[in-house]
Formats: C-alpha cells, structure tokens, sequence
C-alpha cells in the first residue's frame, strides 16, 4: 500500500487468469451497491410510514450545520436518528444526552453508507408527554361527568364580607392576592389557608383546607391561587380528587393557578378561572372606587329626589292654605244647604215621573189581559190545531201516494232485475239448444249409418270369414304357417283348421 497526498492507494498482485471476466448470463439481474441501497430504502419508507417512538437519547452532536445527529437506544438496542435543522427549530427544549423522549420518525437509509436510521419530524419529552396524555384523558373524563358543565358553576357573591384564600404563606401569589384586595377594596375581611402548592402532598393538603373552609363557613368566596411554573410544577392541581373537591364545596371557589397560559383540571372545576392570582383577586372584590362613585351617584339622586318632594308638599301646602282662607265654615254650610234643596227637587221630580210611568204601564197591561184572556187563547189554539190537523193530513195523504208510486216503480224495477226472470229464459233457451242438439245428433248418426252400410257389406263381400261361413276352412300348421300345398303336411304333422265357427286340431295321416 502506498500513500499519495494523504490518500491511501492499494497495489493487489493477481494471477491473470482471476481476471478472466466471467460470461454473463441473460436471467441474472445484477445490482449495484447504489440500486440496492436505494431500492432498500424505498421499501423501508413504503412499509413502515410514519411512527411514534420512545426511547432515550445518546451520542448527541450538533454540528454547524444546525441538524442534530444522536442514537435513541433502550436496554436491548439502539438506532441511528437525523433531525435536520427546520425541525429541531420547533422543539421545544434542547435535546441532550440520557433524556427520555417520545419522537415522531420515519424510517430510512443514509445510501452512502447503506446505514439504517431514523428521521425525526417531532420530538418532545417523553416525561411531559405523559403527563399531557393523563391531563387529556382526565379531562375527558370529568368532562363527560358533566363536572366541568356551566350550568353547576355558582356565581360570586357581589360584596363578600370575608375571602379565603387557598395558598401558600411565603410565595408571590398571596402578596399579590393581599395588595390587589387592599388596593381595590380594603374594607373586605381575609383569611389565609396555608397550604402547599407544590410536591406530591400538595394535593391532599389543598383537599383538607377546603373541606375545612367548607366546615367551618367563614367565607363567602374562596380564591385557589399559586404562581406560575412548569407542568410538573403545576401538577398537583391536576389532581382528580382535589377537581371532585372544588366541585363539592358548598363556597364558590375561583382559581388563579399559573400565568395565563397554563391551565389545570382545578380552572375547569372552578367556579371562575382566573388568569392570574392577582386577576383572582379582581374578580372576588368590586373596586372601591366605583363603587364610592356610584354611592355619590345614587347619594345626589336621592338629594334631588328629597328636594323636589320637598317642593312639592310646600306647594300643596300653601295651595291648601290658601283655599281655607278663601272657603270660610258659614260659606260651606249654605253651599250644603242650598245642594240639599237641589237634591230634593230633583228627587221631587223623579219620584212623580216613575208614579207617572208605572200608571201608563197599569193601564196597558190592564188592556192587554181584556185582549188576551183564556178563552180567546183557547178558540185561537183550537183554530190552529185544526188547521195544522188538517194540514198533516195533507200531508200524509201526499207522502202515501208518493211512497205507493214509489214503491210500484221499485217493484217493476225489480221484477225486471229479478234473477228468476232471467233463470226462466235461460233455462229455456237452454232446452232450445239441448233439442236442437239432439236432433242435430241424430241427423248425423242417421247419416253415418247410411254412409257405413255400404261399406259393410263390401267388407263382408271380400273378407275371408264370410268365405268360412260358406264351408271352407284355413288351415295351418302348429307355428301358424298357413298350408297352400298338401305335399307341405308330413304324416304326423298336427294341423289346425280354423272353420266358419271354431277350430279344429288333426294329425296327417297321408297326403295325394
């Protein structure tokens, strides 16, 4: 081996005849390294697709170029992995050796090197994918048992007297609860809740403060508050057991978990979810200013209001005043007594007028029983009664001949719908056809009779019976074979002779 300007040059020393190329055979389909490693990697990417993997990551390096070369290995293998630059831009944290991550990848093959590998599209941290993945299924779940529906949540007492806060004593949330509510209304009392806000107890402690709020009722409105931090940070109010608590407490509860981007199972179970702690706080209290401003509103509303009824009492009072000074007692007695007069006259006047009228209608009624007395009414209805007997009668004489013609007409109808009528002519015609029917069968008997005769007795002219009636016989032999020639008849031979009626059987004696 020799070296030339840095690169390595093989010398093989072979015998002339292991040059002999071989010849080449027409069924052989010959590869190259390059076809084969293409047709390779085709196939791996048509076969396997796009999937998800879970592994952790070694041999990490990250050149110049930006893309991001590593292995993902497990505790039986490993697998060579790409993720070129334009993706691992949308990660969102940086890779490095020993983590655990969750990727999406296709399969593939670097041909140059024909090496099997896997090229990256997404990654993320397989620890917060999990955590997501239990955020997800719990909330579908108490989604679907209607915990998070806007029909259970209760609204918020517009001026609590007391708010409890659920927090922890020493962190940023609760000075920033406490300045937010002194800020905006600072008569309001409050009660801290300590809890811890973060670790695997934090969960449980939460619970146990809000069934405590919830026993002892002390508030009116309890404020569920910490700051902001990661998933994991913020995991304890994912809890199930403490979202099932939020929803059972007889407070109504906001939350301010986070910054305004995070969200937990606790903000869904909430009555009010607040963006941040301090918003919390906001929502729980009215600010004291409107307020005092809408207290010197309402303040010069009611002056107003006081001074115009104020106004007028004084003018119905000096309105009263002055008419008593103007209507003196003697006046409004004559005033009376001078309507009394008037009253009576026309009392007077209206007694007279109905004596009047309750005379005029005495004497028309009295007229009216002269002319309308029993026995008039009596001849009248007598009167009537006849002439509507004899109008009935009328009547009914009309209805009898209506009802008589009607009915004759009816009968002739059906008489001649009647089904005897046309039974009768059927049967009659059909003895019309059946006579003529047999005297057409006899015409035509005594017709072929007259055409047969004749035909018999020419039959009987030339048949060989009427040949045996006359004396003669057939005779044959014992197989039926009929003898013309007696030289035929051997001595012995049995016969038979067929006569005009009967048979014979005889045995040739001799034959001339």
């Amino acid at each position: 081996m020799r070296v030339l300007c840095g690169k390595p040059q093989y010398h093989l020393h072979m015998d002339p005849a292991d040059l002999a190329v071989p010849a080449v055979r027409p069924d052989r389909d010959i590869y190259t390294v390059s076809r084969l490693n293409r047709e390779v990697r085709v196939l791996l990417e048509r076969g396997f697709g796009t999937l998800w993997l879970e592994a952790e990551i070694s041999n990490f390096a990250r050149p110049s170029s930006g893309h991001w070369y590593f292995s993902l290995k497990d505790a039986g293998a490993q697998v060579r992995c790409a993720m070129f630059r334009q993706r691992n831009m949308l990660c969102a944290f940086n890779a490095k050796d020993g983590q655990k991550v969750l990727v999406r990848a296709r399969i593939g093959l670097y041909e140059p090197r024909g090496e099997f590998q896997l090229i990256i599209d997404h990654m993320e941290d397989a620890g917060l994918g999990t955590l997501k993945r239990q955020f997800e299924e719990l909330s579908a779940k108490l989604a679907a048992e209607g915990l998070f529906s806007a029909d259970r949540k209760r609204p918020l007492p517009s001026l609590p007297a007391r708010i409890g806060i659920i927090t922890s004593p020493t962190g940023a949330a609760v000075r920033d609860i406490l300045h937010v509510l002194a800020r905006r209304f600072p008569a309001v009392a409050v009660l801290i809740y300590p809890v811890p806000v973060q670790g695997a107890q934090a969960a449980a402690d939460i619970i146990a403060a809000l069934a405590l709020a919830g026993r002892r009722a002390e508030c009116d409105v309890l404020i569920l508050a910490r700051g902001g931090g990661s998933l994991e940070d913020l995991w304890a109010f994912n809890d199930e057991r403490l979202a099932r608590a939020i929803v059972a407490s007889p407070i109504p509860v906001i939350t301010g978990i986070g910054h305004e981007i995070d969200f937990t199972i606790a903000d869904f179970a909430a009555d009010m979810r607040a963006p941040t702690p301090s918003a919390a706080a906001e929502l729980a209290v009215p600010d004291a200013e409107e307020w005092f401003a809408a207290f010197m509103r309402l303040g010069i509303r009611l002056q107003r209001c006081m001074r115009r009824r104020l106004e007028e009492h004084r003018e119905r009072l000096r309105w009263l005043t002055g008419r008593s000074a103007l209507v003196s007692p003697a006046a409004k007695l004559g005033q009376q007594a001078q309507r009394l007069d008037e009253l009576e006259q026309r009392l007077s006047r209206t007694l007279r007028r109905q004596l009047q009228g309750a005379r005029e209608r005495l004497r028309w009624l009295t007229g009216r029983a002269a002319l309308v007395s029993p026995a008039t009414r009596l001849t009248r209805q007598s009167l009537r009664l006849e002439n509507l007997q004899q109008r009935l009668d009328r009547a009914w004489r009309h209805i009898e001949s209506a009802r008589r013609a009607a009915l004759s007409h009816a009968q002739s109808r059906l008489w001649q719908a009647s089904p005897v009528g046309h039974v009768r002519h059927t049967a009659a015609r059909h003895a019309a056809l059946f006579a003529r029917l047999q005297a057409a069968e006899l015409s035509q008997l005594r017709r072929s009779r007259e055409r047969l005769l004749p035909l018999v007795r020419t039959l009987n002219a030339v048949s060989p019976l009427a040949t045996l009636d006359r004396g003669y016989a057939i005779v044959s032999t014992e197989s039926g074979a009929i003898l013309r020639d007696a030289a035929d008849a051997k001595p012995g031979t049995i016969i038979e002779a067929r006569l005009g009626v009967g048979r014979l059987r005889a045995k040739v004696e001799g034959a001339s």
